[in-house]
């Protein structure tokens, strides 16, 4: 199974979500890539979009293979089996975590701006990418989700491995995926068009799904008509 771009893959997987839509979910995007896909499913869905920032640890010498990740509010992962085979020693990794959490930070500030994210309190968190490859930043993922609140804790991406899948299912209430191939190689070998997704349009995403401000006690306040005794 192939998707045209990340916009068509999440037009595909909304209609696999359908059945959401009563739960009244929070989508979050995994930036940069997942943001599209899961702006397509708030859409659908008619449900808030936020981001849930994630960056992969990678190994020094192949920055593309994660040795963990990490997310929002302390969160880590660690991948042993990784660290063993690549050699990744405590000084490597303790640096490639320094930098990562440097610009982890910077982009969720830059992403949201001034709004707060989207409260996950009590809610369903749906977990949107454009595909997984190790599982690492999903992995984190779920679990700022479970630390910022969130009652039930789904993710869904277009395309991922069946080891992957596995890896997440003993972590998600639930996981939905379109395609598994046994033999994956890499999630852009599975879209026509797997272009970057740049910060800009991760923050116009944002900003057009951004649901509307809360009124302040000033602008519910009307005053008594004139003349009351």
């Amino acid at each position: 199974m192939r998707f045209t771009d990340r916009a068509a893959a999440g037009r595909e997987l909304a209609e696999a979500l359908r059945g959401l839509r009563r739960d009244h979910p929070v989508v979050l995007g995994l930036p940069r890539g997942g943001v599209p896909v899961a702006a397509e499913v708030a859409s659908a869905l008619g449900a808030p979009l936020d981001v849930l920032v994630v960056r992969k640890l990678g190994v020094p010498s192949r920055p593309e293979l994660g040795f963990g990740a990490i997310g929002e509010g302390g969160v880590r992962i660690v991948n042993d089996a990784v660290v063993r085979a690549a050699g990744v020693g405590a000084e490597a990794r303790a640096r490639v975590e320094e930098a990562e959490r440097e610009v982890l930070l910077e982009r969720a500030l830059r992403y949201r701006r001034d709004r707060p994210g989207v409260p996950l309190r009590g809610r369903t968190a749906l977990l949107v990418d454009d595909g997984i490859a190790t599982g690492s930043t999903a992995l984190a993922a779920c679990r700022v989700a479970r630390a910022q609140g969130a009652a039930r804790v789904v993710v869904a991406v277009p395309v991922a491995p069946p080891e992957a899948l596995a890896l997440l299912r003993r972590e998600a209430d639930e996981v939905v995926c379109l395609s598994s191939p046994e033999w994956f190689g890499s999630v852009g070998q599975w879209y026509d068009d797997f272009a970057q997704t740049s910060d800009e349009e991760v923050t116009r995403l944002l900003a057009r799904h951004a649901p509307p401000p809360s009124p302040s006690p000033d602008d519910s306040y009307s005053a008594p008509p004139e003349g009351g005794g």
